[in-house]
């Protein structure tokens, strides 16, 4: 072997050991991947039931269900389509109705949503960019500052 194919050979052997090593770190990263929908983009999509998302939307008005104890139930809306959840914990303090929310759960097979985690926006003006970039390409107009 000459000296150029020793150097051609040693930096294949490289990249297949990073190719290896990349291959590996996003295998043990898809349980942990969360995708972020909407309630229109989860009927489009056809995600599957029991697979791990992030729901996005507004909580509907007059939809808030507090339950006996710690089992509540509300709609996410995205002003196109809707989705029960159901939730069993304290909301956050800021959580209330016609405010943006997102949950972290999974879709049941009865077509409603089981959430485990509800986060609430911390303050009037504040929405996550997700949130606020979804709902404005489906033309709800939010007020100055979502999505910073």
């Amino acid at each position: 072997m000459t000296r150029k194919q020793k150097r051609i050979a040693v930096i294949l052997g490289g990249l297949a050991v990073l190719g290896i090593a990349a291959g590996l770190v996003l295998y043990a990263l898809s349980d942990s991947i969360v995708f972020f929908y909407t309630p229109s983009e989860l009927a489009e999509k056809g995600v599957k039931p029991g697979q791990r998302i992030r729901l996005g939307g507004m909580v509907e008005t007059g939809s808030w269900n507090k339950g006996d104890g710690v089992h509540q139930t509300f709609v996410v809306t995205d002003t196109i389509k809707a989705l029960k959840v159901s939730y069993n914990g304290a909301v956050p303090d800021l959580f209330r109705e016609g405010q943006g929310v997102v949950a972290e759960g999974t879709l049941d097979d009865g077509g409603g949503f089981t959430a485990d985690t509800v986060l609430a926006k911390h303050d009037e003006t504040y929405m996550p960019k997700e949130l606020a970039d979804s709902l404005k390409a489906k033309g709800v107009k939010l007020g100055k500052g979502a999505g910073q």
